[in-house]
């Protein structure tokens, strides 16, 4: 018997060892090729104490399957959302000619409607469409420039109605749905998703008469278009908490959409009905004029808001306010310009009183004046 040497043996040990390696390598390769294709074609097992499958069924995407809370928005929401067409010429040879927009019934046995006043100003006749075979006149109960809001009435029967909810209770971030009809009835009831993206933003946009005027909005990056004013931005929860009304339409600006909250929608429209009318507060100032903090340093004067004119027998007068004036403060809150006084003054009602802090330029002197507010004039 040959005995292989100690050189040998180890050598034929590690010849072995590449052969077995080899062999499991082309084994463990094989079985794989023929294995995958089986276990890729198995379900993934659901997360541990979940019953519902990880992915949604075919051709669902995943925030749009059947059980989606926006499907359930858009039945039941959708019906109350109407069309809003204001002629603005008298015959179609006419100047003018017909403007666009939505409406929410938020009163379906009254046939009462909310919608934006820049929707049907200057309007010669009015109608609302539910779909497009119920096609109603509508009656204009009263406009408030102030906030941009206007209610109609239609007589209607078995009238659908919306829900409105509480804007107070909005956060950041909450998702949101608008439902309007942008570009006019061949889109009725469009339905967009979106999030609440801040809170209280002031947007300040043209009167119909030339006169800006502020709105205090919540602000969505909701797609809202061209027709889709007056129309719905609803929670989760199937609740209008606000009105569609203002869009950034900027070149490079994507998804900045405003809405009025219904907030402050309600007591507007409230008023609307009982009065036919809304009042508002009234300071009893105009030509007013900003002070920029380059023009403080400039004139050594300081930065606030010029007082131009005050109304005789107005509150401001009453309170002692000269012309030459500048307002600095509204209830120890410092304004800096028009928008930001009129922003404190309209939390107010008529007949409450506010602070004013003004310095008067002729002698340099910081004034307090407690004026009572009046009512706006209708006109």
């Amino acid at each position: 018997m040959r005995y292989l040497s100690p050189g040998s043996l180890k050598y034929v040990r590690i010849l072995a060892l590449v052969v077995l390696f080899f062999f499991g390598a082309a084994l463990g390769a094989g079985t794989a090729i023929v294995t995958a294709p089986r276990l890729m074609q198995r379900p993934l097992a659901p997360a541990p104490g979940s019953s519902a499958p990880l992915t949604p069924p075919a051709g669902q995407p995943v925030q749009f399957t059947a059980s989606s809370p926006v499907v359930t928005i858009a039945r039941q929401v959708g019906p109350t959302v109407v069309g809003v067409a204001a002629m603005t010429s008298r015959s179609f040879t006419g100047d003018g000619g017909i403007k666009q927009g939505s409406g929410v019934i938020f009163d379906g046995a009254n046939g009462y409607i909310v919608t934006n006043n820049h929707v049907i100003a200057g309007a010669e006749r009015v109608t609302v469409s539910l779909d497009h075979d119920q096609v109603y006149p509508a009656t204009v109960v009263g406009v408030d420039e102030r906030s941009d809001l206007a209610v109609l009435q239609i007589k209607g029967t078995n009238l659908p109605q919306a829900r409105l909810g509480d804007s107070g209770a909005v956060q950041v971030g909450e998702t949101v749905v608008a439902i309007g009809n942008p570009l006019g009835r061949a889109f009725a009831r469009s339905v967009t998703v979106g999030v609440i993206s801040a809170l209280n933003r002031e947007v300040t946009v043209p009167g119909p008469r030339g006169v800006e005027i502020t709105l205090r909005t919540l602000q969505t990056d909701a797609p809202i278009n061209p027709g889709n004013s007056g129309g719905a931005l609803v929670n989760l929860r199937g609740e209008v908490i606000g009105i569609n009304s203002v869009k950034i339409a900027a070149s490079g600006v994507e998804g900045m959409g405003f809405a009025i909250p219904i907030n402050d929608v309600r007591p507007i429209i409230d008023q609307i009905i009982t009065r036919g009318y809304v009042t508002h507060p009234f300071l009893g100032v105009y030509n007013l004029r900003e002070i920029t903090p380059e023009m403080a340093r400039w004139y050594n004067i300081p930065e606030g808001v010029y007082i131009g004119g005050i109304f005789n027998d107005g509150p401001a007068a009453k309170a002692g306010l000269q012309v030459g004036d500048v307002i600095i403060a509204v209830d120890n809150n410092k304004v800096a310009s028009y928008a930001d006084i009129q922003s404190l003054i309209n939390r107010k009602s008529p007949g409450d009183k506010v602070t004013l802090t003004a310095v008067r330029l002729a002698g340099k002197k910081q004034l307090n004046f407690t004026v009572t507010l009046g009512e706006l004039p209708s006109k």
